[in-house]
């Protein structure tokens, strides 16, 4: 890409639609074609969204008038018997005291769509999160609560340790915020929020922040993932041996899903630590030992930990050497991406996330936290830059706050989770003994069946396996930079010029 080197590609965001002078031009009739073209396409959306909504987004009043006129007439006499109360007992923001906090979240993805919101579905960690911040009083709009996410995970994908900021409604005033008083008889934000939030969607603790424009998107310094998965007939040590090539600041545009028409054309990211490890002390030494895969960087792609698990099962199956992930990371003999299938997201589990100190935000930034807002790089240069001041000054992070009777209740609800698919986990190991001990009886097979992680793969097994090398391969990132910009979706602007 030395072409476009100097070069800076950005989304070309373009008004939506005619702006009013241009449809005040048009005649009757090409308005009349223009409002039946409308109505055609808003039909079109209504039968998408009937397809993709759940039974319980169905139900719910923001899509109920879609679909039923009776619901719609029944909503709307409800919305006004409920108004006349509502307007009765309206929380009058205008005198209210907010502060701004880390919240730290936990939640198990396997039964949502994701953690960022979504237009055509409301099952979403983050549509719950806001649904319980409003009802709760914690928050007028999510549009005024200065929000950042410090990670955006997949669909199945889970989390120990989301992080957001937000402002929250607080019982003092600003002034005396940080005063030990005043944190020890501040809102119960955890336990207010887990009263109303599912039990697989829980808050765990709130650090009170010194600094108002404090990011948990862009003040996030490391990100640690784990993916957990079967030894079955893994070889673990070159696995190991693998993940020792990962650590290094490199372009991991072969390890991505790229995301080029949403302007992500920046494929460099800071690795800082791969390892393979196991669950538990003790090991049975079969293919049900349980490891995980842990990595650490300053921010990652769109699939990135999924395409790396991936080339690492291909490792660990001995389908193909450690080497290949040098061979991978090296974009110049590798500019385009072979063809494989990233592993699956359910393991996966936003495990940890380390912050600066102080932030390299100005208070005259913007505060908003817009919905498409992604864990971004942040260069090391701009990180000292804006960090030499601020050394010298008090943190901006405090402590996390804990509550007892919080974390006892959080734990009771993940034992049962725990406690439901343990069961479950055992009466499967039982079966798969007795059809192993029957095998072993009545075949005398050559070699165990060790099948544990063909679910992991996400893909046909084929009867000759394709080195990844040898494969087919997507196009270049120089391609689809070219292709979305005569698509009129990427700008690509002169940054010697702009300077």
């Amino acid at each position: 890409m030395s072409s476009t080197s100097d070069k800076k590609i950005v989304i070309n965001k373009r008004s939506k639609g005619l702006p009013r002078e241009a449809l005040e031009k048009l005649s009757q009739t090409e308005l009349i074609d223009k409002v039946v073209q409308l109505e055609a396409y808003n039909f079109q959306l209504r039968n998408l969204l009937q397809k993709k909504l759940t039974e319980q987004d169905r139900n719910d009043d923001e899509y109920a008038v879609l679909f039923d006129k009776e619901k719609e007439e029944k909503v709307s006499k409800e919305t006004m018997i409920s108004s006349k109360v509502q307007k009765q007992r309206k929380f009058d923001w205008s005198s209210a005291h907010k502060r701004h906090v880390l919240l730290k979240i936990t939640y198990f993805g396997w039964d949502y769509q994701g953690f960022a919101c979504q237009e055509d579905s409301n099952d979403t960690i983050e549509s719950n999160l806001f649904r319980a911040l409003t009802r709760t009083c914690l928050i007028e709009s999510r549009a005024s609560s200065n929000y950042h996410r410090c990670g955006r995970t997949d669909k199945e994908v889970s989390a120990f340790c989301q992080v957001i900021s937000i402002d929250l409604r607080s019982k003092h005033p600003p002034e005396c915020q940080m005063d030990p008083g005043a944190l020890s008889s501040e809102i119960d934000y955890c336990g207010l929020l887990n009263r109303v939030l599912p039990k697989n969607i829980q808050c765990v603790a709130w650090m009170p922040l010194r600094s108002p424009v404090y990011s948990a998107r862009f003040d996030c310094i490391s990100r640690s993932y784990r993916y957990y998965f079967p030894k079955g007939d893994l070889d673990i040590a070159a696995m190991q041996e693998a993940c020792n090539l990962l650590v290094r600041h490199a372009d991991f545009r072969n390890f991505c899903k790229m995301d080029v028409h949403n302007g992500v054309t920046n494929y460099m990211r800071n690795l800082q630590s791969a390892r393979v490890e196991a669950c538990q002390d003790q090991l049975s030494n079969t293919g049900y030992d349980m490891y995980f895969l842990e990595i650490q960087a300053n921010a990652f792609l769109w699939h990135q930990i999924r395409c790396i698990m991936a080339v690492l099962l291909l490792v660990g199956q001995g389908k193909e050497k450690p080497s290949v992930i040098s061979d991978l990371l090296d974009v110049e003999s590798n500019p385009c991406k072979p063809q494989y299938t990233p592993a699956i997201g359910l393991p996966l589990n936003l495990f940890r996330c380390d912050f600066r100190e102080n932030t390299t935000r100005s208070l005259s930034h913007p505060a908003d936290g817009g919905a498409d807002d992604e864990a971004m790089d942040t260069t090391t240069a701009e990180t000292e830059n804006l960090n030499t001041s601020a050394h010298a000054e008090e943190s901006d992070l405090t402590k996390w706050i804990y509550n007892e009777e919080n974390l006892q209740k959080l734990i009771e609800n993940t034992q049962c989770e725990w406690t439901q698919f343990s069961v479950k986990s055992t009466m499967i190991r039982n079966v798969l003994e007795q059809l192993e001990g029957l095998l072993e009886e009545n075949f005398k097979p050559k070699e165990q069946v060790q099948a544990q992680v063909i679910l992991l793969q996400d893909s046909v097994k084929p009867r000759q396996y394709q080195p990844l090398l040898e494969r087919k391969r997507c196009e270049s990132l120089e391609n689809r930079i070219e292709h979305f910009v005569k698509k009129q979706r990427l700008i690509v602007k002169d940054e010697t010029a702009t300077a």
